[in-house]
């Protein structure tokens, strides 16, 4: 499996991805809002993108559809449930359907709620396993709930599944929010140390080359997956201070998004 991570350089800074078949040239194109960077990159590849996937029906990761298809012909994959958000959907996928790219690719459907109700996450079937995730998981963040979502079901996503991936899982976002979230990790837990170091490293750092994170990481710099920090949570108390002593996780992750909602 080849992953080709698109910087769209827009204002909602948006990743777009191919996901490719060494041995064919077939790509799968994830939420290709700049369609014209990834059909130029398919060409420099050599690359034929027969299929697109939208992690959910948001305009910032449709938007292209049109005209990729107008340009490959590509068959548009998404939730199920998005059907009448997402118009021309050849495939509506559910949680466990594969997707097969070329002879050597295969990718898993999450079916992660949280961000919106008709959200996809993709998992690799390979030895290092990837996730593509959309607007569900950000780099030392989560997705907000705003436009179609509810933090109970992202709290779920978040707790249920992509906390029992394993570590090495490597993170592909829809989005490179990566300063403000460590920024948020380090006003909410200020002893982070590896938020901190992380930040200083990647001060100098484009988004044209952005680190690519693992879970294992993101477990150490984001406050979503830290629900157990005697930190944040004494942080969290002088802000709700009717939060108890010792709260439940899902009651500081759904504080956590709260504060994050206006920070």
């Amino acid at each position: 499996m080849i992953v080709e991570q698109i910087w769209t350089a827009n204002a909602y800074r948006n990743f777009n991805y191919l996901i490719a078949c060494a041995d064919t040239g077939e790509a799968l194109a994830v939420d290709p809002l700049d369609h014209r960077k990834c059909l130029a990159a398919a060409k420099d590849k050599g690359w034929e993108i027969t299929q697109i996937l939208n992690t959910h029906e948001h305009g910032d990761h449709t938007g292209g559809n049109r005209a990729m298809i107008a340009a490959t012909g590509a068959k548009l994959l998404a939730h199920a449930n998005a059907q009448d958000k997402i118009p021309g959907i050849d495939r509506g996928l559910a949680a466990g359907d594969v997707i097969k790219v070329g002879k050597t690719v295969e990718l898993e459907a999450l079916d992660t709620p949280g961000h919106t109700m008709s959200h996809i996450c993709l998992l690799s079937h390979t030895d290092t396993p990837a996730l593509f995730c959309g607007d569900t998981l950000f780099n030392a963040g989560a997705g907000n709930c705003h436009n179609g979502g509810h933090p109970s079901e992202l709290y779920d996503t978040f707790a249920n599944q992509l906390a029992e991936l394993p570590d090495e899982t490597r993170v592909y976002p829809g989005h490179d929010y990566i300063a403000n979230n460590l920024g948020f990790t380090l006003d909410r837990e200020p002893d982070n140390q590896t938020a901190q170091q992380l930040l200083e490293d990647i001060e100098d750092q484009g988004p044209e080359q952005r680190l690519v994170t693992t879970l294992g990481l993101e477990k150490e710099i984001s406050t979503f997956f830290r629900l157990h920090s005697r930190t944040i949570i004494a942080r969290l108390r002088q802000v709700f201070p009717d939060l108890p002593e010792e709260p439940d996780a899902k009651t500081v992750f759904l504080h956590l998004r709260e504060l994050r909602n206006s920070w």
